[in-house]
């Protein structure tokens, strides 16, 4: 829990898509002192203008993490609700 992340493009003329919308982890994501057993970031991609194909291996983002200053009050997970600690991977809405 003394890091956080932000998901960063890869390199930013691969093509014409952003892949971080959604892209920060708060100290404590998927930490078990959080009540996390471990989580998957979640990829959020979409296309500007031009329609693309995402190949199977591709690297399209990086993490940059972030060493905290000193052990946050309280992690992502713990008691505050979080939306995400312990999902597994599913399907955006836009597909149900």
């Amino acid at each position: 829990p003394m890091y956080a992340a932000e998901m960063a493009p890869f390199l930013a003329m691969v093509g014409e898509f952003r892949v971080h919308y959604a892209g920060f982890f708060d100290p404590g994501f998927g930490h078990d002192a959080a009540g996390g057993t471990g989580s998957r970031g979640v990829l959020e991609v979409r296309c500007h203008e031009a329609p693309f194909v995402l190949e199977h291996g591709q690297v399209v983002g990086r993490l940059v993490y972030e060493q905290m200053q000193e052990l946050p009050t309280q992690l992502y997970g713990a008691a505050l609700k979080s939306n995400y600690q312990g999902q597994g991977l599913k399907l955006s809405k836009h597909f149900k």
